[in-house]
């Protein structure tokens, strides 16, 4: 993100998940939900399942030059992104695995005084909102943008137009962080917007040096 686009910034949309906290074990989790979707779906081993998903991780990946997500490589393999939300809402628990930083919290309360602060996530709102809440993160997020708004997950042009409409943003004045490049980040940085990678959180905080 160049110094010369802080001046323009009037709000931070920021990814949710590996982004506003990173949890590896939950990562596996929801990984294993999904693998166990698609083993129920065609009749294989969970085990098999995974083998099919990393050869359509790998297959996407090359005809696309991007990382695919998760909700990708699921309908590659004759999935429903509906149906495997909702498994995910049903038998995830990210409150076995989740901690509140409360850093993160302080660095929110700040930023929101200067910004106007929205959310646009992979997963659904019904996690969503749990997640936030474990986390203390409540009350900050002028709007929340969840896969379910439009069963249309990231990268996608048209969410990605309609968010910075609803929020009366131009491309320039709207920072989106987040921790992948190639789902959270290309897509607005190609339309004009700066862009902040954050993969731990040790570079979220970061975020407000470069602000300031």
């Amino acid at each position: 993100m160049p110094e010369s686009a802080h001046s323009a910034i009037r709000g931070i949309v920021f990814d949710l998940d590996g982004t506003l906290y990173v949890s590896k074990p939950f990562a596996v989790a929801i990984h294993d939900e999904a693998a166990g979707y698609i083993a129920s779906l065609k009749g294989i081993s969970v085990e098999e399942a995974q083998l099919l998903m990393t050869a359509a991780r790998a297959r996407l990946a090359e005809a696309h030059g991007i990382t695919p997500t998760l909700s990708l490589v699921c309908t590659e393999l004759g999935g429903n992104i509906r149906n495997l939300h909702a498994i995910f809402a049903a038998q995830l628990r990210p409150e076995s695995y989740l901690l509140r930083d409360e850093r993160v919290i302080a660095l929110l309360e700040r930023l929101a005084q200067r910004f106007e602060l929205s959310l646009y996530t992979n997963n659904n709102r019904a996690l969503t909102t749990r997640i936030i809440a474990y986390l203390g993160l409540e009350g900050f997020f002028r709007d929340i943008f969840a896969i379910d708004d439009a069963w249309l997950a990231k990268p996608d042009e048209g969410m990605l137009g309609q968010i910075l409409g609803r929020l009366g943003l131009a491309p320039a004045e709207a920072l989106f962080v987040g921790d992948r490049y190639d789902v959270d980040l290309r897509l607005p940085e190609q339309r004009g917007c700066p862009v902040y990678l954050s993969q731990s959180v040790e570079q979220l905080l970061r975020l407000e040096d470069l602000l300031n």
